[in-house]
């Protein structure tokens, strides 16, 4: 199986639509659409998994910038998953450069 990064979607589409755009290019295993884990609204991309990777890059090669109800869609082969941490964030606890909070 090969997965594709599937980007700049539409918030209207649905897993169906996907899975009929990429079926035309090879046979589809999975379709998940990425949502907001609060809101659970679309995100606006979504992962696609093709049975071959022959019908993998079929599909990047023949839907990479194409339109989806009026926007070009991004198709690229995913990056592999890289594993995340766990550690819970303490309070006031902040990413990136930032000064320490003065109280």
């Amino acid at each position: 199986m090969s997965k594709l990064y599937v980007g700049n979607l539409p918030f209207s589409v649905t897993d169906a639509d996907l899975n009929t755009l990429f079926a035309k290019h090879g046979t589809v295993t999975s379709v998940n659409i990425i949502t907001d884990k609060f809101s659970n609204r679309p995100r606006g991309f979504a992962f696609v998994e093709m049975e071959t990777e022959e019908a993998a890059q079929k599909a990047i090669a023949e839907l990479n910038g194409t339109q989806l109800e009026g926007r070009a869609i991004v198709v690229n082969a995913a990056k592999p998953q890289t594993e995340r941490s766990n550690r819970p964030r303490s309070f006031g606890e902040r990413s990136g450069n930032s000064r320490p909070r003065r109280w």
